[in-house]
């Protein structure tokens, strides 16, 4: 039995940097973790390996659409799945390699193995039961699915089996219209699959701005993907090579079928505490499987903490990093803080999708006044020069402070561009702040400083 300061449960984002914070803080720290490698779903079967095919399958898109009008001309070109796998394999094998380094340079026991809660104060690992003055509970989450739909990661699959089938399929059925199925619809989609995606409701991406959902459809249609929009999945029949997904239509209760190869379920994901005796404890469970917690991330049991996807919030790797940081600062006897308000999003197809803070609709829902500046990447030099001028930028900012309160971007690099954003709302930033800061000619950067300027007199290049 071994004593330690702060037990972290989940080698997961949230799980690793947690573990790595509280030893910078000179806290005798340990990190449960019972898979092979370290960094969770995310690194593992998630973030990474997603990326890693992303990658691959735009620049075989590039080759197809824009190498000939570059003036670069080849004879052939083949996917090797194999080898592509292989790829996205040895990406795995270094991310987690890393954080494997990291805990050994920052002297962090890994006690490998699952793990559960006998009682507060102590993690059972195996045989073993340890001792600790606070725990943390970072054990992410799992893929829900719908009722009939019974996965065997074969041909009925979650975003695990989709990453790793052993073939690229002729046709597959996405159900949900999520970030997790577009970025693996576009994956197969750019691989020569004949991709179908069915959501339950009427736009795709729920929660995003209105006006940037309706572009993205609409270019994910041009690039081959169809849509089924609200319609209800019954069940799935699996049959000889092929998997008949049944829906109904929720305006007229028509009942309808499409049969593919590959069925993704992309429903969503909910938390995972399994087998970590939470009830027994007395840990409070929320309706929808979260663990309560309390403004400083503790359980309803004293010296028990939780971060990440098993908490209530948005399942993104990195609001689970912040509350892994926040919490390791708390059990040091620090603040900890995380701004809710200014959490970025990513969908990491082509063009990327990235929001931060608030929605027009969500705007319009609270009666506030504000104002909104959009610019258009057509009018931005680098962006026509790599083929990526369809999609905008659109800053929202308060009507009569210029405060800003929100921005969207469809385009090259969103996820990257939307950072700009996300330092100035920290700082409390205006409009007149992005549209006053001198961008460097030519990147993707100066639409966020023309929709800013948008906010004001007018964009230049509009």
């Amino acid at each position: 039995m071994a004593e330690f300061d702060v037990i972290v449960i989940g080698g997961g984002p949230g799980g690793y940097v947690c573990a790595i914070h509280c030893a910078q803080l000179g806290l005798k720290t340990a990190c449960v973790e019972g898979r092979e490698a370290l960094g969770g779903t995310c690194l593992n079967v998630g973030c990474i390996p997603s990326k890693a095919l992303l990658h691959a399958t735009h620049e075989l898109h590039e080759l197809h659409e824009n190498f000939d009008k570059m003036g670069l001309t080849q004879a052939s070109v083949k996917v090797d799945w194999k080898k592509m796998q292989a790829y996205k394999q040895d990406v795995i094998g270094q991310n987690t390699k890393g954080i494997e380094f990291l805990f050994k340079k920052n002297k962090i026991a890994w006690l490998k193995g699952w793990g559960s809660i006998p009682a507060a104060g102590q993690v059972k690992v195996g045989d073993e039961v340890h001792t600790a003055k606070n725990i943390v509970i970072a054990s992410g989450s799992e893929p829900s699915s719908l009722p009939g739909i019974e996965i065997d990661e074969e041909t009925v699959v979650t975003s695990t089996g989709a990453l790793a089938l052993p073939k690229i399929p002729k046709s597959m059925v996405v159900i949900g219209a999520g970030v997790i199925g577009l970025e693996m619809g576009s994956v197969y989609a750019r691989l020569g699959t004949d991709v179908t995606v069915v959501e339950y409701l009427d736009a795709i991406t729920p929660g995003m701005d209105g006006e940037v959902a309706k572009a993205f459809q609409k270019i994910l249609t041009k690039q081959g993907l169809k849509f089924v929009l609200g319609a209800a999945v019954q069940g799935v029949e699996k049959g000889k090579g092929k998997n008949t997904v049944k829906y109904k239509l929720r305006k007229d209760e028509s009942e309808n079928a499409v049969e593919a190869e590959v069925v993704l379920v992309a429903t969503g994901r909910k938390p995972y505490t399994d087998g970590l005796g939470l009830q027994a404890l007395g840990v409070e469970i929320l309706p929808r499987g979260q663990i309560k917690t309390d403004a400083h991330w503790q359980t309803t049991v004293p010296g028990i903490y939780a971060i990440g996807d098993a908490i209530v919030g948005p399942m993104l790797a990195h609001k689970a990093e912040d509350e892994g940081m926040a919490v390791a600062e708390v059990l040091a006897g620090k603040y900890g803080h995380v701004n809710y308000d200014v959490i970025p999003g990513v969908i990491y197809t082509t063009p990327e999708v990235s929001s931060v803070g608030k929605t027009e609709e969500a705007l319009k829902q609270e009666g506030r006044a504000y104002k909104v500046g959009k610019f258009s990447f057509m009018g931005n030099g680098r962006a026509k020069a790599v083929f990526q001028a369809e999609g905008f930028v659109k800053l929202i900012v308060d009507a009569n402070t210029d405060r800003i309160l929100g921005c969207h971007i469809i385009g090259p690099s969103a996820g990257e561009l939307i950072h700009e954003i996300c330092v100035g709302m920290e700082f409390g930033a205006s409009a007149q702040d992005i549209a006053l800061t001198c961008h460097a000619h030519p990147t993707f950067s100066e639409a966020v400083r023309e929709a800013a300027l948008a906010c004001g007199l007018g964009a230049i290049h509009a």
